[in-house]
C-alpha cells in the first residue's frame, strides 16, 4: 500500500462530521419554533370546546331535572343534583335520576368545579352555569358559560 492510497482511505468519511450534525439541530430547532406555537393554541381551543361540550352536557341534566321536579337544583343543591337526590325532596318518586351518565361531577379542562347558581343573576328563572377558563378567576373574558 503506498502513501497516497492510504491518505485516500483516510478521506471517505464513515460518519457525519460536527458541521452536519450541528445544521441538522438548528434545522430541527427552526421547526420546533416554527410549530410548537401552532400546537399549543390548538390545545386551548380543544380544551374551550371541551368545556363547552361538558357545560351544554350539565345544561341538559339541569333542564331534565327541572321537568321532572318543577325546579332547578338550588346553588345549596349545586350539580351534584343531578346524580345523587338531594335531600329535602317533597316527592323522592319524581327524581329520576342521575341526569347525566357520570360518576361524579367533571372538573373544567383546567381542573377547575363548574360554577352553577340557581336563580340567576338578578333571581332569574334560569341558572347560571359556566367555566372559569384558562385563568381561574371569574367574571372575565375568558368565562365560557352556557
Amino acid at each position: 500500500m503506498t502513501p497516497s492510497s492510504a491518505r485516500r482511505r483516510n478521506r471517505n468519511p464513515r460518519g457525519f462530521t460536527l458541521i452536519e450534525l450541528l445544521l441538522v439541530v438548528v434545522i430541527i430547532g427552526v421547526l420546533a419554533a416554527l410549530i410548537v406555537p401552532r400546537l399549543a393554541g390548538r390545545s386551548q381551543e380543544a380544551r374551550i370546546a371541551a368545556a363547552k361540550g361538558d357545560i351544554a352536557t350539565l345544561a341538559t341534566g339541569l333542564d331534565s331535572f327541572e321537568i321532572d321536579l318543577g325546579r332547578y337544583p338550588t346553588t345549596d343543591e349545586g350539580l351534584q343534583a343531578l346524580i345523587e337526590m338531594p335531600a329535602g325532596i317533597s316527592d323522592p318518586a319524581k327524581w329520576k335520576g342521575p341526569y347525566i351518565n357520570k360518576k361524579q361531577i367533571p372538573l373544567d379542562p383546567w381542573d377547575s368545579p363548574y360554577s352553577y347558581s340557581y336563580p340567576g343573576p338578578g333571581g332569574s328563572k334560569t341558572f347560571s352555569l359556566f367555566s372559569l377558563g384558562p385563568d381561574k378567576a371569574e367574571g372575565t373574558e375568558d368565562d365560557i358559560s352556557f
